[in-house]
């Protein structure tokens, strides 16, 4: 009797066992199915993962939104040790993506980035409104506020021209001074490197003139081919002490308060900015060049002109004399026969 109950007990317990191992294993093929099957995404899901979130709370998230629907992926996180290596941002869900992916976008920190673009040609006012104008960009910075600019680039003058014009990628809530330091680092690479190739005999003492010059001749034409020769009147212009007499300093010296209609009393009413009442360069750049016209500002096209007009077409007249620069003006600006 007792050998038949001791039989009989060893029968169960293998049974036991069995079942045992046979719950472990479909528990198992389950949990494998779960964490590898896709998740229930008929379109695209922003999860945005904040700082110092656990991945409990981001489950929870993700079970509150459908996602998902059981609590095998936070298991396998905790598991594998893998909740400490998971980086805040925006992260896109998208169909066809299973748990596994989600955990390797969440380690890899695969974030959404967004582009913001500052344009050739900008003022610094312009730049900050367009940053201000992306809703993933967090503004700190007031366009307005000069001194507060100054004390955010660390200068003691306005920063204008000082930021690079380029296509930006970021993630929310970048700061738009961390966007703007990373155009003023991209900037002084640029300039730096232009000046220490610069041509000889520049009337410049720095390369923030001729950051200046750049900015002079990105306003004054959009055409790359003619900015060399753009440079070479202004250059000639500063070497023989003349006037540079160029519009686009004097509407910037004006302000927001310009209207769009430059007249003879803003020509002859001086202002820092006032190239016709003031010899050499203004004091700071007036807009952001591009990189071509910061290369033309060292490279400035050799040649006698001294005068240019508007053509009408985009393109200029270069003229060497007065008299020749006159007779341009009647032809292209009045329309008159030469």
């Amino acid at each position: 009797m007792k050998v038949w109950l001791i039989l009989h007990w060893r029968q169960v317990s293998v049974y036991a066992v069995l079942l045992l191992i046979v719950a472990i294993a479909g528990r198992y093929l389950l949990f494998t199915q779960h964490i590898k099957a896709p998740l229930q995404l008929a379109n695209p899901y922003v999860l945005n993962v904040e700082g110092g979130s656990n991945f409990t709370r981001i489950l929870r998230q993700l079970r509150k939104d459908s996602i998902v629907d059981n609590d095998d992926l936070l298991y396998y996180v905790r598991y594998n040790h893998l909740a400490s290596n998971i980086k805040a941002g925006e992260y896109e869900l998208v169909a066809g993506m299973t748990a596994l992916g989600l955990v390797q976008l969440l380690q890899e920190g695969r974030v959404i980035e967004y582009q913001v673009r500052i344009g050739e040609g900008w003022t610094l006012r312009e730049t900050i409104e367009a940053l201000h104008a992306h809703p993933a960009v967090k503004s700190t910075l007031d366009a307005n506020d000069a001194l507060a600019l100054q004390n955010a680039f660390g200068i003691d003058h306005y920063p204008e021209g000082m930021v690079f014009p380029e296509t930006y990628n970021f993630v929310r809530n970048t700061t738009d001074l961390e966007i703007l330091q990373r155009a003023r680092v991209l900037m002084d690479r640029m300039l730096q490197t232009a000046w220490g190739e610069r041509d000889e005999g520049l009337p410049y003492q720095s390369s923030y003139e001729a950051l200046i010059m750049a900015s002079i001749i990105e306003k004054e034409t959009g055409q790359t081919t003619e900015q060399p020769q753009i440079s070479g009147v202004f250059v000639r212009r500063l070497q023989q002490h003349m006037k540079l007499q160029t519009d686009p300093t004097v509407i910037y010296g004006i302000g927001p308060a310009f209207d769009g209609n430059l007249t003879r009393v803003h020509l002859q009413t001086d202002t820092p900015y006032n190239t016709y009442t003031r010899e050499g360069l203004p004091p700071t750049p007036i807009a952001l060049p591009s990189r071509n016209a910061i290369l033309a500002s060292v490279h400035p096209a050799a040649g006698t002109a001294l005068y240019f007009v508007a053509k009408g077409d985009g393109s200029h007249y270069f003229s060497a004399t007065l008299a020749e620069h006159n007779a341009a003006v009647r032809q292209y600006q009045l329309g008159k026969k030469p």
